[in-house]
């Protein structure tokens, strides 16, 4: 029974993801229709900059722009399924092959990024919550309200500065990471075997740029970590404090259990409920971050052709961009419903 009801649990919120993505596909394609009203100025959307006449007739005619507004939305709908997302005026490729291009070089620094703000959030958050009004609790503290309250453009350029410019100029270049750029640009690029460069190269065996690679990957990475870092710590301990003040938390202590079996046994994993949901939010979070952190490393990812696509009056491109943040983040939505309903069984029949 057991079984059959998580199977039922995850069914339901696949079916909720599937809506939640027509819903946002609806809500992206009424936008816009309400930008670019007349099928001339819609089809500008596809054609670049300073079209003929012609040439906006000959769009209008193979994106059927002139149809009835439900028939262009059920066609737009057959082609996001089929993976066509229009041809870009600017970069002259399909939108889908430039996205895929660019779109395994963000996330190879944000996922980690999510993971390292998880974890050290939750660990410290326990640690400020196990030491309450403590020097450890005061200085977790500090720590997250100054990172939580920082620009992530500061973060960034501070990160810069002092792994970059400061510790080479004071240790003569021993340590030291690369200031701009996600891998050497002398190296050559590994075969297209997964679309992701890092663990392309990991698969062929190419180490120096794969080691190139996660050297110029750590900045950005911390960069974002720090700056999704004081929500998920601040979350973190509020939830371990209640979790600790519980009566199954007084019980332990009643029992005999060393501290740390209590704060990282018992209240570690049943704080992890709430916490799991503010995975999302963390994930979200890390996009911001993720296209500042971009921009300030020189990082050619998502962030890169969003900034390109705004100065180069891409409208097409940024609204594709939009369309996939918007996607990972109902699948982050969907993993975390997941995960919560493994860490609380008493989700899966609400």
């Amino acid at each position: 029974m057991a079984e059959t009801g998580f199977l039922v649990f995850v069914i339901r919120r696949i079916i909720n993801a599937f809506v939640t993505l027509i819903l946002l596909i609806l809500l992206m394609f009424i936008l816009v229709h309400a930008i670019y009203r007349t099928p001339l100025s819609l089809a500008r959307l596809y054609a670049g900059p300073r079209p003929t006449m012609a040439q906006l007739e000959a769009i209008v005619h193979e994106y059927h722009l002139n149809a009835p507004l439900y028939i262009q939305f059920v066609n737009y709908l057959i082609d996001i399924f089929r993976g066509n997302l229009g041809y870009d005026p600017i970069y002259k490729e399909p939108e889908s092959q430039i996205i895929l291009h660019y779109l395994p070089i963000t996330l190879s620094f944000t996922i980690p990024a999510v993971i390292l703000t998880v974890l050290i959030g939750m660990a410290l958050g326990a640690v400020a919550a196990s030491n309450r009004n403590k020097v450890h609790d005061y200085l977790t503290r500090a720590f997250y309200i100054f990172t939580w309250s920082s620009p992530p453009y500061f973060i960034a350029l501070l990160l810069l500065l002092i792994f970059a410019f400061w510790l080479p100029g004071l240790t003569h270049g021993m340590i030291g990471l690369p200031p701009s750029g996600y891998v050497n640009e002398l190296l050559p690029a590994p075969k297209p075997i997964t679309g992701v460069p890092l663990i392309d190269s990991l698969i062929e065996g190419d180490w120096p740029y794969f080691t190139s690679y996660l050297q110029h990957m750590i900045l950005p990475m911390l960069a974002v970590a720090l700056y999704s870092f004081g929500i998920y710590t601040r979350m973190a301990r509020n939830t371990m404090l209640d979790v600790l003040d519980s009566d199954y938390a007084k019980l332990g202590y009643a029992k005999g259990l060393p501290k740390r079996k209590v704060v990282y046994g018992i209240g570690l994993r049943n704080a992890m409920i709430p916490l799991v949901t503010l995975m999302v939010l963390a994930f979200a979070l890390s996009w911001s971050g993720a296209f500042v952190a971009e921009d300030v490393f020189a990082y050619h990812g998502m962030g890169y052709i969003t900034t390109v696509a705004i100065t180069s009056v891409d409208p097409l491109m940024i609204y594709d961009i939009t369309f996939f943040v918007g996607v990972s983040v109902i699948i982050a939505n969907f993993i975390a419903d997941i995960l919560y309903g493994i860490l609380d069984p008493r989700v899966r029949i609400s």
